[in-house]
């Protein structure tokens, strides 16, 4: 229901795309600009076949990458879990695999894995359950008899790190491996980044397939802020070849819902910190407390379906919030001036 539209969206910055719902917002990110930016830059998510949306899409050639982050699951086996997701495990295994009563028993990285045979319980292939076909009724899962559910063979698990076997280990919650492995500098440097988006609560071992969509956001949002999860790009200049920062933009949708309002705060320093690492960010956003701290938002409207789907306005928000045809703009001038609550704000334009 976009209606012939065009707009500058502003690189290196927070960029807020905003309006009542079915005003085009999702049609716009996802369906014009993440499609027309991922075939211009020839990534392979990128659909030739949508280019019908679009008449042309300028400023490409300042962009290494786009990247949509969505809420879409982060792994579709209860093998994937959010240590293995931001490449932690890895290092977990080898600090197992490196104590002297591993090398004793003559254990390597691997028999620490329960994706892969020689540590993991032979009876249900690591997954701690097994599962009972029914005849007439739906499959039942029921705990390992042999491992107990803790997926490993004994032997392994007879091996503790600090008293903790792997067991005990992936059932803590990101917030206590950061204390317990205090003196492993390159694996908390990864846990905290979990933590600074409001997943301290997660647990190692977690499935994925438990995470909500939200969750799954921030997971792909704490493995983009890894310190360098990503190459520089070497480029020419004056005959010498020098390193940049890749200049990556970043699509979210509605990343705030169902964000207590404290996480909503990591969640935009979280923003910050892609931003000065060079990259800029276009969220879709109802919640005002993010509406109000971007550096530039554009207003779809002025209502849904076939009387949306225009440019409402386009500027900071101080901008917005003075248009009388906004319905964003006018709970956001409410904020703005200090009527709404600032704090936990639960105001949202839909």
């Amino acid at each position: 229901n976009l209606k012939h539209i065009d707009l500058e969206i502003p690189l290196g910055m927070l960029v807020a795309i905003t309006g009542v719902s079915g005003s085009g917002k999702s049609s716009l990110l996802h369906d014009v600009l993440y499609q027309g930016l991922a075939t211009a830059k020839r990534q392979s998510n990128g659909s030739a076949s949508a280019a019908i949306l679009w008449d042309s899409i300028e400023g490409a050639e300042w962009l290494d990458e786009v990247i949509l982050v969505d809420q879409s699951p982060i792994g579709r086996t209860p093998r994937s879990n959010p240590v293995t997701y931001i490449k932690a495990f890895d290092i977990i295994r080898e600090l197992f695999a490196s104590l002297p009563e591993a090398k004793k028993r003559g254990f390597a990285a691997g028999h620490f894995s329960f994706n892969v045979p020689g540590g993991r319980c032979d009876t249900c292939q690591g997954d701690g359950t097994v599962t009972v076909e029914m005849q007439f009724l739906a499959d039942v899962e029921l705990i390992c008899d042999e491992c107990k559910g803790t997926r490993y063979k004994p032997q392994v698990l007879e091996v503790r790190y600090k008293g903790k076997n792997i067991h005990e280990v992936l059932n803590m919650t990101i917030r206590e491996g950061l204390k317990f492995f205090a003196d492993v500098p390159r694996l908390t440097d990864k846990l905290r980044v979990l933590d600074e988006v409001g997943l301290g609560y997660l647990r190692f071992g977690q499935s994925a397939t438990t995470l909500s969509g939200g969750e799954a956001q921030r997971m792909k949002l704490a493995a983009h802020l890894q310190t360098g999860s990503r190459a520089p790009v070497h480029h020419s200049e004056g005959g010498s070849v020098m390193a940049r920062k890749r200049r990556m933009l970043y699509i979210f949708d509605e990343p705030t819902t169902g964000l207590h309002f404290d996480d909503v705060s990591k969640l935009l320093f979280a923003f910050r910190r892609l931003i000065d690492a060079g990259g800029s960010i276009v969220v879709i956003e109802h919640n005002l407390d993010v509406i109000k701290t971007a550096d530039w938002v554009i207003d779809l409207g002025p209502e849904g379906g076939e009387r949306g789907g225009r440019v409402v306005g386009a500027g900071t928000p101080e901008a917005i919030a003075e248009l009388k045809d906004s319905y964003t703009g006018q709970y956001l001038k409410r904020v703005l001036n200090g009527n709404g609550h600032q704090n936990g704000n639960k105001e949202r334009v839909s």
